[in-house]
């Protein structure tokens, strides 16, 4: 997979895969959520590999980085992190818990417009919604950041990227596992929608009529 691009300010200090604290055996409902990940069908455009997972957030933890590649550009790339804890966790209002980092550059014209965090928002509730998918206690921060080059890099073109990060609490279903296959294909979605890729084909769980995405773009500069 082309490498989400930069580090993710997390501290992740754990091995690839799933987190099991002290030797601790696995809960099954936290395996039957991670299996389900690992299994998912998602967008061929989408390149999705595990990583470290977060090491103090909660007892288990199971992390993933995705890019949208078109030929040798990533347009967008992203991690999402699955966190369980089974005692419950009061300001998740659940077991499991969801958090994502979302990127990619945008062109300037773009990137002025007043209402693009409300809309860049609107596009991850909406992934969610569109696939029949509950969820509580949503939360987050949409930003822009501009870059300018002088000196030596003056040749390079303005950039803005941006960048939503989120969490949201999966609702569980049978067994107290949620649908971290469908959550996973929403979260695909939304890359692909802040990439500038046009909607996958309406289905019966991914009904993309109406959904507008940015128009595609380069995808992050690199040095």
């Amino acid at each position: 997979m082309a490498a989400a691009q930069g580090q993710f300010s997390d501290h992740s200090e754990g091995a690839e895969g799933t987190d099991s604290r002290e030797g601790n055996p696995v809960p099954s409902a936290f395996g039957l959520a991670v299996d389900a990940l690992r299994t998912a069908r998602l967008r061929p455009e989408v390149e999705v590999d595990p990583t470290r997972p977060p090491q103090r957030l909660a007892p288990y933890a199971y992390a993933l980085e995705a890019a949208v590649v078109e030929g040798e550009e990533d347009l967008a790339d992203g991690r999402l992190v699955l966190l369980h804890d089974p005692a419950g966790h009061e300001a998740w209002q659940g077991t499991f818990r969801l958090v994502t980092l979302v990127r990619a550059e945008l062109e300037p014209e773009m990137a002025a417009d007043p209402l693009l965090p409300e809309v860049s928002w609107s596009w991850l509730t909406g992934a969610l919604e569109a696939r029949g998918l509950s969820y509580d206690e949503a939360g987050g921060t949409v930003t822009r950041a501009g870059s300018h080059y002088f000196g030596g890099l003056a040749d390079r073109r303005p950039a803005t990227q941006i960048e939503i990060r989120a969490s949201w609490t999966p609702r569980e279903g049978r067994g107290g596992v949620p649908d971290t296959a469908a959550h996973l294909a929403a979260w695909c979605d939304l890359l692909c929608q802040i990439a500038g890729l046009p909607p996958s084909s309406p289905g019966p769980l991914d009904p993309g009529a109406g959904v507008v995405s940015l128009p595609q773009r380069r995808g992050p500069q690199r040095p």
